[in-house]
C-alpha cells in the first residue's frame, strides 16, 4: 500500500504555500514531515484530508500496483487543536463515533478497554469533554482514529500536549501501528523526528525533499537538515 502525492499546489491570496510538492509514502514506515513554523505542514495535511481544496495536483492510493484517488475513508487526520463536541462526555463521543462508523469497523469495540489503552481513567471518560485538558482531548481524538484504523494516519504535532510519560506511551502506540498503516506526523522538532521516524521528509519552499534515512542518527544529519531549512529561496 502506498500514498502518492503529485505536484500539490496551494496558495492563499498572493502567498504560495505548496508549489509542486510530490512524494510517495508506503505502508510499514513512520514518516516525519519536518519544516519550520509556517512552512505549510498543516496546509498539506488539510489538502490530503480533503478539508481544503488543492489548486493543482493529485493524491492517489496504490494497492497491489493499482491506483485510485484517495477517498475520505482512506485518511485519518489528528489535529493539533482537537475538534470535539464539548457537550458530550468522552465515552459518549466514542460510542457515537463507533455507531456512525459501524460499517467501517471490523468486529466489536470495547470502549472501556480502548480508553484504558491510552491510560485514560474510567471516571474521566465519563466527564464532559469541556472539562478535559488539551492533552486529554487529543487522546480522545487519537482514540477515534485508532478504532477506525484508516489506511493513512496524519498526526499534526501529535506529542506537544502530553507530559513525558504519556508522550512515551503515545510514541510506542504509534510504532505499534506502522506495519498496517502509512503514518505521517508533522513536527518542527528534529530530535522527535529522529527518535520516532523511519524517514524524514522536509517541506521547504513549498516542495518536499527527502534525506538519506541511513544518516538519520549521524552527527552530521542535524547540520544537513539545518542547511536545507535555512537555504534561501531562489527566485
Amino acid at each position: 500500500m502506498k500514498l502518492h502525492v503529485e505536484n500539490l499546489q496551494k496558495s492563499y491570496a498572493t502567498k504560495a504555500v505548496l508549489t509542486g510538492a510530490s512524494y510517495s509514502f508506503e505502508k510499514g514506515k513512520i514518516y516525519g514531515l519536518l519544516g519550520r513554523n509556517g512552512a505549510g505542514k498543516t496546509t498539506m495535511f488539510n489538502c490530503l484530508a480533503d478539508n481544503i481544496p488543492l489548486d493543482e495536483g493529485s493524491c492517489y492510493m496504490e494497492f497491489d500496483g493499482i491506483r485510485h484517488p484517495t477517498a475520505l475513508d482512506d485518511i485519518g487526520f489528528v489535529f493539533t487543536q482537537p475538534h470535539l463536541p464539548e457537550f458530550m462526555t468522552g465515552y459518549e463521543f466514542i460510542k457515537y463515533f463507533v455507531d456512525i462508523n459501524r460499517d467501517k469497523i471490523s468486529g466489536p469495540v470495547d470502549i472501556d478497554a480502548s480508553f484504558a489503552l491510552l491510560d485514560f481513567d474510567r471516571a474521566d471518560s465519563h466527564k464532559l469533554i469541556k472539562e478535559y485538558s488539551h492533552g486529554m482531548q487529543t487522546k480522545v481524538q487519537l482514540l477515534a482514529f485508532l478504532i477506525l484504523r484508516p489506511n493513512v494516519i496524519l498526526l499534526d504535532e501529535p506529542l506537544t500536549a502530553f507530559d513525558v510519560v504519556v508522550a512515551v506511551q503515545i510514541k510506542n502506540l504509534i510504532k505499534s501501528l506502522k506495519n498496517d498503516h502509512i503514518i505521517i506526523f508533522s513536527t518542527h522538532i528534529l530530535e522527535l523526528a529522529q527518535d520516532l521516524c523511519d524517514e524524514i521528509v522536509v517541506l521547504h519552499n513549498g516542495t518536499l525533499s527527502t534525506l538519506d534515512s541511513s544518516k538519520l542518527h549521524d552527527k552530521e544529519f542535524e547540520n544537513e537538515v539545518l542547511a536545507m531549512l535555512t537555504e534561501e529561496k531562489i527566485t
